[in-house]
């Protein structure tokens, strides 16, 4: 019946074609609308709104009407109905849609994007136009990617008032050329579980290492294989403890082939024991322990026991030189083979002698540097801090906290991160370093988690995504206006919140085959409860959306004409403004039931971006963008006093959980001894983290 009704009815398509009524092509499109929320529907519920759809086309009693106004009837069913999530799916897709055909239709659109790819062959002195100019193939080739990508994002997959606020300099949303892919940023890398398990890399299966030499080549093999799976850093949060037992295995190699080389060319197996020997090698725990136990193969022969003590020293001088010449090797692949991101190695709180060792010659390579005693661009080193361990001069670790100084004073590799702080703390469990807090070079902090109490640790987590708002703008447009600044400055959060899921939606509708690494070898926390072919929306849950935000000190300078915090209106400004973004992170994550974190930006690239778009709009404006770039986060100038540096930025570290930093920049005053002075004015000020340059 319905069907003799809409038999003569005419289709108007978007190029303004008519086609004859076709009720399948509605069928499947309000199908297709229920099939993107999972396992909830039936198809009743689809031939329920198809029904009143058709219904509706024909109480209109036209004969012809336009595609457009039957998605409208399709979107105005599904509301009065209360598939409100299909709504909302269709009424997403159907916006995509249009973007796509403006991108690819509209003159307008179709001139940028070709635009964008014309950028890469130009040769110019514009950095930015000049993309390709000092690549091999593949490099390019990726530029090209990247390019195509990020247009390809902002053009269809993303809602245009993202894209619009990206644009225009009020955020800037990281990794975006990563967006189709789904990829997130960051990781904790559980080495001991990979060392332990096993893992596999393209086409290689790699066993459990046997030595420090394997133990370094496959944590190389791990950073570059999880870096393909993501955009941003790589972090190792305690590279002494996962090593320590390569350590500990090449130690027994060579004490038990030592002892063959010597009864090689003596007499003395026909007084030793070989099988007791052996077995009492096996049950070694550590590198350092008494000799004598070894006494009992000896007879009481004294040349024997003087051969058992020269086995010892010469097996830990033997050891030493393979665990530097291992962490030697593991500094130059790094920096050959791992080159997409920044590679942070957490190190420091293991006192146990082998954990020593890796910690002591891994600081020593990085002070002697590479090729030409050049600085390494990876591993970025994060030396942690606690009393107890490596902070007092009577701690076992003092004497390595000192070497770190030593070498921070010389390069830039170093940073500082400080566990007894009170929102650091409160996550360890004693003896248990899988609970010491792990960041990375950036300052970024992934340990706090409301979805599983059981799980605030950083270890198998990262972040998801990350997007920076331009506070500094705000203010410039609501100079003498506070009431202003505070709505818009709500609205910006909300806005940025709302871009966070959109891409959320993209990542969580990934399957863990298209991570190979990440996800399959099961890096990401919890990733072993799922399949190959399952999405990943589940265990993504466990990592962290972090809103970001830059130039606090310009944003307050512009609203009270003072710098650096100077008055107390300005800190409490200041402070005010951070925890009205603190408070609105912790309101997301009890409306959606995810990881929120506010956190301090660290990417100067991004501050310069910024004070570039609004000296553009608002000119040089005093102590705001009469400069080279923004101050990062909620810093101030390193010309600052040091001590009321660290005193001030300090009340802003544990409102800023999911990052935060105190950049310390070198000056001729600053060796060694005031370094160790000014870390225990950092530790006593509650800093969290800070970065030596």
């Amino acid at each position: 019946m319905e069907e003799e009704k809409t038999q003569n009815v005419i289709v108007i398509k978007r190029d303004g074609k008519r086609v004859p009524f076709d009720g399948l092509k509605i069928a499947i499109a309000i199908k297709k609308g229920f099939d993107s929320i999972e396992g909830k529907y039936s198809d009743n519920d689809v031939n329920k709104i198809y029904n009143k759809v058709i219904e509706k086309i024909i109480s209109t009693g036209k004969e012809r009407i336009k595609i457009e106004n039957i998605q409208d009837i399709i979107e105005e069913e599904l509301k009065k109905n209360k598939y409100e999530d299909v709504y909302e799916s269709f009424a997403s897709y159907r916006e995509k849609r249009n973007q796509s055909r403006e991108l690819f239709f509209e003159e307008k659109r179709k001139h940028k994007f070709l635009k964008a790819l014309e950028k890469l062959g130009l040769s110019t002195k514009d950095e930015a136009e000049n993309i390709v100019s000092d690549k091999n193939t593949l490099e390019a080739m990726i530029a090209y990617g990247q390019t195509v990508s990020q247009e390809f994002t902002t053009s269809y997959l993303m809602r245009k008032k993202f894209s619009d606020a990206a644009e225009n300099g009020d955020i800037h949303i990281n990794y975006i050329d990563y967006y189709p892919m789904g990829a997130t940023e960051s990781c904790q890398i559980n080495l001991e579980k990979l060392f332990t398990d096993g893992f596999k890399a393209g086409n290689c299966s790699m066993r459990e290492p046997q030595s420090i030499s394997s133990y370094s080549i496959l944590t190389t093999i791990a950073i570059a294989s999880n870096q393909k799976d993501q955009s941003e850093e790589q972090s190792i949060p305690a590279f002494d403890f996962y090593m320590a037992s390569g350590v500990l295995r090449t130690f027994k190699k060579e004490f038990r082939q030592t002892i063959y080389d010597i009864l090689e060319y003596t007499d003395y197996d026909k007084f030793i024991a070989i099988n007791g020997i052996e077995r009492e090698i096996e049950k070694l725990s550590t590198i350092d322990f008494d000799i004598k136990q070894f006494y009992k193969f000896t007879r009481e022969a004294e040349e024997l026991k003087r051969m058992f003590r020269i086995v010892y020293k010469k097996t830990m001088e033997k050891t030493n030189l393979q665990v530097y010449q291992a962490m030697e090797g593991f500094v130059h692949d790094v920096n050959s083979l791992c080159t997409n991101q920044i590679t942070t190695i957490n190190i420091g709180t293991d006192t146990s002698a082998e954990g020593r060792m890796v910690t002591s010659n891994l600081l020593r390579v990085i002070s002697e540097g590479i090729g030409e005693n050049e600085d390494p661009v990876s591993p970025k080193i994060v030396f942690k801090i606690k009393k107890g361990v490596n902070y007092l001069k009577t701690d076992p670790n003092y004497d390595l906290l000192k070497k770190a100084c030593e070498i921070a004073i010389k390069t830039n590799n170093i940073s500082f991160s400080f566990l007894d702080t009170q929102y650091n703390a409160q996550y360890y469990k004693e003896g248990d370093y899988n609970t010491e807090v792990a960041y990375f070079s950036n300052g970024t902090r992934v340990i706090d988690n409301i979805i599983d109490k059981d799980k605030t640790f950083s270890i198998g987590r990262g972040v998801i995504s990350s997007t920076v708002i331009n506070l500094p703008r705000i203010a410039l447009k609501h100079k003498n206006d506070m009431n202003g600044f505070f709505e818009e400055l709500k609205s910006k959060t909300d806005l940025v919140k709302d871009q966070l899921l959109e891409r959320l939606e993209i990542q969580s509708n990934k399957k863990a085959y298209n991570f190979p690494f990440l996800m399959k070898q099961n890096v990401w926390i919890d990733s072993e409860k799922i399949r190959d072919d399952d999405k990943v929306r589940r265990i993504l849950k466990q990592g962290a959306m972090e809103i970001k935000f830059t130039g606090l000190n310009e944003c307050v300078a512009a609203l009270t004409d003072t710098i650096n915090y100077d008055s107390k209106e300005a800190k409490d400004l200041a402070l005010k403004i951070v925890n009205i973004m603190k408070a609105k992170t912790q309101e997301y994550e009890k409306k959606y039931t995810f990881n929120f974190l506010l956190a301090g930006n660290e990417n100067e690239t991004i501050d310069k971006e910024f004070l570039e778009f609004d000296r553009v709009i608002f000119g040089k404006v005093k102590n705001v963008t009469d400069k080279e770039r923004y101050s990062s986060s909620f810093e101030i100038p390193n010309e600052t006093n040091l001590e009321k540096k660290i005193k001030v930025e300090s009340e802003f570290h544990e409102l800023t959980s999911g990052g935060h930093r105190l950049l310390i920049k070198k000056n001729s005053k600053i060796d060694e001894d005031y370094l160790l002075k000014l870390i225990g004015e950092m530790y006593d000020s509650e800093i969290g983290f800070a970065k030596i340059v």
